[in-house]
């Protein structure tokens, strides 16, 4: 509690520091200055009133399920305090419990609260109650990559040098707070209304548990089929007809209970341990999607997909029917290989940008640059880049968020709140953050229960 205490107080120096920089940085007047001063000092003061609020799921109003998984539902709601319109993530507990997630979601929690960028997703609260954990995000209505490239099939050049650019940014951000995504792939590349990319974890599909899985070696003899001798189906098939098959297969194996290990790097298989160097491995697996409709090492089942990725030598290839420029796929190739020749192994996400592919990419202009995609969105509640789904239960959870309970000793501290889900008077939701509203007392005024009093007294006089 007193680092806590520390922490807060050391973040709220700085900002007043950082505010009075840039106050001698602009030509303001006194008067213009005082005011700015005196906006700071009420964003301080809704902080802090929000620091002591208890929230619970009854302070959001649900709207639309937008996803569903194997440990909980993320849910469009609205703010009830504020209106701002909010991506609510809802995770079960037990569920947490049961499958070892615990580590899982309190590091998804920790990042989200850590990492201050513009490529990943924004968290505003996190919170509990005694069945549920809460992540409180940004809405962002443009949908995922997955349903990006469902659309389009294939992305150009310019697309793919985008959107894989932004993901590099992003990575780049969670390493340098030394955390490891493991998980990287379309369904966690979210897109804003603009088109621009955030990296998330939404949790809509289950990670591959590779805990459960067999032990798997590469192979020492590649002309053995990987599959014991039986010839795999979806080699036969054209470039076209594995794009159709795995379009129509895609969502189903991404809600699956077995999850899709389509872009897990080969050492993490292997159970050989690893290190920060596997989620560029994905972004080589998703670049190769993106420009050839379908993963590198998709096949009809999970299991065959692993044997083909830990024997990449082999199983590795471009299929005649696209053309790749050579910079891109040297790119791919230099992803999709051994950690000892990786990029991004030894010299981190500056390996990775210096390639060629990039050239001509201004990194410190990606957030200013216009998306080559833009989602259709015409409201700020249009999901309808979001896939439909049953949401008649709604979201509540049987008045739980009313029980507090004691402390979980599992979950303990979980709850955060974001100084950017309050913002000074004026700005409102125009940047995207969230206005505390003027708290009102519900409690009668004294004049109001002795006048109360009297007239009960009156009332209940015998007449004469």
């Amino acid at each position: 509690m007193y680092k806590l205490q520390q922490k807060n107080l050391q973040e709220r120096r700085d900002r007043r520091i950082k505010l009075e920089r840039k106050l001698q940085e602009d030509t303001l007047s006194e008067e213009e200055k005082k005011k700015q001063r005196e906006a700071l000092q009420q964003q301080e003061r809704d902080y802090f009133r929000l620091q002591r609020q208890r929230l619970s799921s009854n302070d959001f109003e649900a709207l639309k399920l937008i996803g569903r998984g194997a440990f909980g539902e993320v849910w469009l709601c609205r703010e009830q305090k504020t209106g701002k319109t909010v991506a609510l993530k809802k995770l079960k507990k037990s569920e947490m419990l049961r499958r070892g997630q615990v580590d899982h979601v309190k590091a998804e929690r920790n990042v989200l609260a850590e990492v201050d960028h513009p490529f990943i997703v924004r968290l505003y609260y996190s919170f509990q109650d005694e069945e549920f954990l809460y992540l409180v995000m940004e809405y962002l209505p443009g949908g995922d990559v997955m349903t990006l490239l469902m659309r389009k099939d294939i992305l150009s050049v310019e697309e793919t040098r985008f959107y894989i650019a932004e993901t590099v940014l992003a990575i780049e951000s969670i390493h340098r707070h030394s955390y490891i995504h493991r998980d990287i792939k379309p369904d966690n590349l979210l897109l804003d209304a603009s088109g621009h990319m955030k990296l998330s974890d939404f949790g809509l599909c289950k990670p591959v548990d590779v805990s459960k899985l067999p032990t798997l070696h590469e192979d020492k003899n590649p002309s053995v089929s990987q599959t014991e001798g039986a010839p795999e189906p979806s080699t036969s098939r054209t470039q076209s007809e594995k794009l159709a098959h795995w379009q129509s297969n895609r969502r189903k194996l991404a809600y699956s209970t077995v999850g899709t290990p389509d872009y897990i790097a080969p050492e993490v298989l292997m159970k050989m341990g690893y290190g920060m160097e596997c989620d560029w491995w994905s972004v080589g697996a998703i670049m190769y999607e993106m420009m050839v409709g379908y993963p590198p090492f998709y096949s009809d089942d999970p299991m065959t997909t692993c044997r083909k990725i830990v024997n990449w030598r082999s199983t590795l290839r471009f299929p005649p029917e696209v053309s790749l420029p050579p910079d891109a796929r040297n790119l791919i190739e230099r992803l999709l290989c051994n950690v000892e020749d990786r990029l991004g192994s030894h010299g981190g996400a500056q390996e990775v940008k210096v390639h060629p592919f990039f050239a001509g990419v201004k990194w410190d202009e990606l957030t200013t640059q216009t998306p080559p995609y833009r989602p259709c969105v015409t409201h700020e509640l249009d999901t309808q880049n979001f896939e439909n789904f049953d949401d008649e239960a709604g979201m509540s959870s049987g008045g739980s968020s009313k029980r507090w309970g004691r402390a979980d000793p599992n979950f303990i501290g979980y709850t955060y709140k974001n100084w950017e889900a309050v913002s000074s008077p004026g700005e409102g939701q125009a940047q995207g953050h969230m206005q505390l509203k003027p708290k009102t007392s519900s409690r009668p005024k004294l004049s109001d229960v002795q006048g109360t009093f009297a007239e009960l007294d009156m009332n209940s006089r015998p007449s004469r």
